[in-house]
Order: structure tokens, then C-alpha cells, then sequence
């Protein structure tokens, strides 16, 4: 069995649990609170600054030119194209890019970002791949699955978003990194294997968290 397969088996529930937050439900059915999805711009923002940084110790890390290459453009890409539809999506919910530049991650992004960076500085190329890889895979099947819905893809304020996480470009991104996972762990020992199931259940439940506290617009408890 391919290693994904078994990344993909073990971290099902929470996946499926995922996909009935009612955050994401309330993005297919038109639903979702404007002010929810607002908050989760703000903090989604944060994150790809964070995400962007991953992107270029992959580039480190890797030891073939084409990896190399890839895990570059995708640092190009975050930065100068995604981060820049963002804040064009953004104006849809009356986010001003000054707001998106002087906003402070929730406690969750911190604690989320601050892992992936760990992980992936501290690991190898494995260890980073396994940090960044369910939130593009699972973005991907979220939004395949809502895209099914009549009339979601073209809803006012969120059919931009599922149309863009449910493309064939983003697709084979997320299969360029599934396929990655699966070459790094040929042959590797089950206890790095182990290891590696470890970081990306964590990475899979900070998902979780992400979209828990976009619905409850969750910052520090302590400045209520």
C-alpha cells in the first residue's frame, strides 16, 4: 500500500468531520455568516505568509533540481499570485489590504503555522511534506465535494472559493505533493513512518481548529 493511502486511512474521521463543520457546509449551501468567512480571510492570509516560508525550506531541503524547482515556484506563486488574490477576494468582505497587513493571528494560527515551521526546520524534506500536505489535499477534497452542489461554485461570496480549491490546477498540485510523500517514503523504516503518520495527524487536526475558529471567531480569551 502506498504510504498516502495509509496517511489517507487514518486521519478519515477527522477528514469527515471536516467536511461537516458547519463552516464548510455553510460555504455549499450559501449560508455561512459574511462575517465568519471574513474572520477566516483575515486569518487564512496570515497563514499563507507562514505556508509561503514552508514552501522555501522545501526548496532547501530538496536535493534534486526538479523538487528544487517545483517547492521555488510554489513560493513564487504564493507570494505574487495567490497573496495577491486574496487580497482581491478580500475586498468582497470589505478587507482593505491595510487591514489584512497590520492583523494579528488567532491563537490557532500561531500554534498551527508555528508547528509547520518546526517541523519542517528542524525534519526532513519527509517531515515537511507530511506538515504541509493536509491542508492542500484536504482543501482539494472539500472543494471537489462542494462543488458538486447545484449552484455552489456559483454563489456571490463563496463559489470563487470552492471553484479555485476544486480546479484541475490546484488538483495536480495536491497530487504533485501526494506523489512526493509516496517517493520520500520508499523503504523508510515503519518507525519513520510512524513519525511521519504522527505530523501529519497533527497538521490534519489543526485543520480542524482552523475552520472551528473561523466559525466562532475565536482570538486570545484574554482580550474579550
Amino acid at each position: 500500500m502506498k504510504f498516502s493511502k495509509r496517511l489517507y486511512e487514518n486521519v478519515l474521521p477527522i477528514w469527515e468531520k471536516n467536511h461537516a463543520h458547519p463552516f464548510v457546509q455553510g460555504m455549499g449551501d450559501g449560508t455561512l455568516d459574511k462575517n465568519k468567512f471574513r474572520f477566516y480571510m483575515i486569518q487564512d492570509y496570515l497563514y499563507l505568509i507562514e505556508y509561503a516560508k514552508v514552501f522555501a525550506l522545501g526548496a532547501v531541503k530538496a536535493t534534486d533540481l526538479a523538487t528544487m524547482g517545483k517547492f521555488a515556484s510554489l513560493l513564487n506563486s504564493t507570494l505574487n499570485e495567490e497573496m495577491e488574490l486574496h487580497r482581491q477576494y478580500a475586498q468582497k468582505f470589505n478587507i482593505t489590504t491595510d487591514e489584512l497587513e497590520e492583523a494579528k493571528p488567532s491563537p490557532t494560527t500561531l500554534a498551527y503555522t508555528h508547528y509547520m515551521l518546526h517541523v519542517s526546520q528542524n525534519g526532513t524534506l519527509a517531515d515537511l511534506v507530511a506538515a504541509l500536505l493536509p491542508c492542500m489535499w484536504s482543501y482539494w477534497e472539500i472543494g471537489k465535494d462542494l462543488a458538486q452542489r447545484e449552484g455552489a461554485k456559483d454563489h456571490e461570496f463563496y463559489g470563487e472559493w470552492i471553484s479555485m480549491y476544486a480546479s484541475e490546477e490546484f488538483g495536480q498540485l495536491a497530487k504533485w505533493c501526494i506523489d512526493l510523500m509516496d517517493e520520500l517514503t520508499k523503504e523508510k523504516p515503519e518507525v519513520e513512518l510512524v513519525k511521519l503518520e504522527e505530523i501529519f495527524l497533527n497538521t490534519t487536526r489543526f485543520e480542524y481548529m482552523f475552520w472551528d475558529i473561523a466559525y466562532n471567531e475565536t482570538m486570545w480569551p484574554t482580550d474579550e
